[in-house]
């Protein structure tokens, strides 16, 4: 029996828009000299918005 690929049983049509999401990563320093790291999901058109500093 074949193996079937976990993409395969996904709903191709209610991804349609999916492809106008990235995820941005954010380096920012705390107190000390460590930085951590914001992770978001935002629209292509957004991005440059959310690394301003702009909340999206």
């Amino acid at each position: 029996m074949a193996k079937i690929s976990k993409n395969a049983k996904t709903n191709r049509q209610a991804q349609v828009g999916s492809k106008d999401y990235v995820k941005v990563i954010k380096a920012v320093k705390s107190k000390g000299s460590n930085y951590s790291f914001l992770e978001k999901i935002v629209h292509k058109d957004k991005v440059q918005d959310y690394l301003a500093g702009k909340e999206v």
